[in-house]
C-alpha cells in the first residue's frame, strides 16, 4: 500500500490526536504498518486490479481561472495504472501543464519496479504512533510518517489507519521535497471510505501556494470504481481502491 499523491500542489497538519476509551494494549507504529502492508497486499490480490473514473477540478481565484478533466483509470493486477482522458474544459494551460502531468507522474510511479520506492513502508519512512482516535465511529491509529529522504514522491505527514481492517482511512501532509522554487508550500488531504471488502478514496484535496500565481486548489473526486475480480461483490459508486489507488497530491 502506498501513499504518493501528485497534484503539483500539497502544510502542516491538524491538532494532536488523543486517546479515547479504556486503556488499550500497547501497540507500536511498526506493528501497525506491518499489518497495513499485509492486509493491503491481501486486498490487492483479491481485487485483481480495478477500473474507475475520476474528476479533476483546478481553481485559481487570483487569476479567475478554472480547469476540469474527466478521466477513466484502469489498474492491472500488478498495480500498473492506465489513464484515458474522457473530456477536458476550461484553462487549457492548466489541463496540459498540471492535470495531464499529474496523470503522467502517477503512471510512472505505478510501475512495479518503481512502486517499492514510494510505498508506505519502513524502507521509505520512519513511523511514530501519535495515539488512537475515531473516524466515522471506527477506531483508528494515528501515525506520523517521516520520510527517510527528500523525494517529491514521498510525503511528510500523518496517516489514520483503521484498527480493525488495517487500511488507510485518511492521509494528510506535504511533499518530502518541494517540487519547485516557484512553490512556497503544498498541502494535501485524502479521505477513504469502506465499501464492501475494500477501502476506497472518495476525495483528494490539495492546495499549492505559488510565488507568482498565489493559491491554486485541486480537487479529485473518485467514483464508479469496481474491482476486476468476479469473485468480489460489486461496490458502490464514489469509491476507489485503497491498496493500489494511492493519493497523488504531492508528486
Amino acid at each position: 500500500m502506498k501513499i504518493r499523491i501528485a497534484v503539483i500542489l500539497l502544510g502542516a497538519l491538524g491538532s494532536t490526536t488523543i486517546c479515547r476509551g479504556q486503556q488499550a494494549p500497547i501497540v507500536y507504529a511498526d506493528e501497525v504498518i506491518a499489518k497495513l502492508i499485509d492486509h493491503s497486499s491481501q486486498r490487492d490480490t483479491l481485487a485483481g486490479g480495478y477500473t474507475g473514473t475520476r474528476r479533476y477540478v483546478l481553481e485559481n481565484q487570483r487569476l479567475s481561472k478554472r480547469a476540469e478533466m474527466l478521466v477513466s483509470v484502469k489498474c492491472d493486477s500488478d498495480g500498473t495504472k492506465h489513464f484515458d482522458v474522457l473530456s477536458e474544459e476550461g484553462w487549457k494551460s492548466a489541463n496540459k501543464r498540471v492535470l495531464r502531468k499529474m496523470l503522467e507522474s502517477e503512471t510512472e510511479t505505478s510501475q512495479p519496479p518503481v512502486r517499492p520506492t514510494t510505498s508506505i513502508s519502513p524502507e521509505n519512512y520512519r513511523f511514530v504512533l501519535l495515539g488512537r482516535d475515531f473516524v466515522e465511529s471506527r477506531p483508528v491509529y494515528v501515525i506520523q510518517a517521516l520520510p527517510k529522504r527528500e523525494d517529491k514522491y514521498l510525503f511528510d505527514g500523518r496517516i489514520w489507519v483503521d484498527a480493525e481492517d488495517f487500511a488507510v482511512v485518511r492521509a494528510e501532509g506535504k511533499p518530502a521535497k518541494n517540487p519547485s522554487f516557484w512553490t512556497r508550500s503544498i498541502h494535501f488531504v485524502q479521505q477513504y471510505h469502506k465499501s464492501g471488502s475494500f477501502w476506497f478514496p472518495v476525495a483528494t484535496e490539495s492546495v499549492t501556494e505559488a510565488r507568482i500565481f498565489g493559491k491554486t486548489e485541486v480537487t479529485i473526486s473518485y467514483f464508479d470504481y469496481q474491482p476486476n475480480s468476479a469473485a468480489v461483490p460489486s461496490v458502490s459508486e464514489n469509491a476507489g481502491m485503497n491498496g493500489n489507488e494511492e493519493n497523488h497530491a504531492h508528486n
